[in-house]
């Protein structure tokens, strides 16, 4: 399953860039960033067995195991992609979240964008991680 992170804004060069270079290699899962403008530019095209979760302060927090469990039954359940997107600083209206199969929440602080991405990098690899029984994830 394509693990597909599509943000608003440029990363560039940055620390946080490097934090999420570091993170999605570590992946052994395929993925990939796109990165559209803060206003306007199209989402790629989602295949049809694709899930589309949103970034939101609206949304679900998730423990690790929880989101990494998500992740593997969509994955045994044949998703080719799951799709993670970060919008632009005013987050997504009504209708981007009804669309969405799920939302979910860093926790009630508000994160700068460059961070929620490097945090959802972390995030990512530490689920598949766990699901690999790979030692990385410490619970408790």
């Amino acid at each position: 399953m394509l693990l597909h992170i599509v943000a608003r804004g440029r990363i560039g060069r940055s620390p946080e860039a490097e934090l999420v270079d570091r993170y999605l290699k570590r992946i052994s899962w395929p993925t990939r960033i796109s990165e559209l403008p803060d206003r306007g530019g199209r989402e790629p095209d989602r295949p049809a067995q694709g899930k589309r979760i949103l970034l939101d302060g609206k949304g679900d927090v998730l423990g690790s195991i929880d989101f990494a469990e998500r992740l593997g039954r969509w994955r045994d359940d044949g998703v080719r992609e799951a799709r993670f997107l970060i919008g632009a600083a005013d987050g997504f209206d009504d209708g981007e979240r009804a669309a969405a199969d799920l939302l979910i929440s860093f926790g009630r602080a508000t994160w700068p964008h460059l961070l929620a991405r490097a945090m959802l990098a972390e995030q990512l690899f530490r689920a598949t991680s766990i699901l690999a029984n790979h030692p990385y994830h410490r619970e408790g």
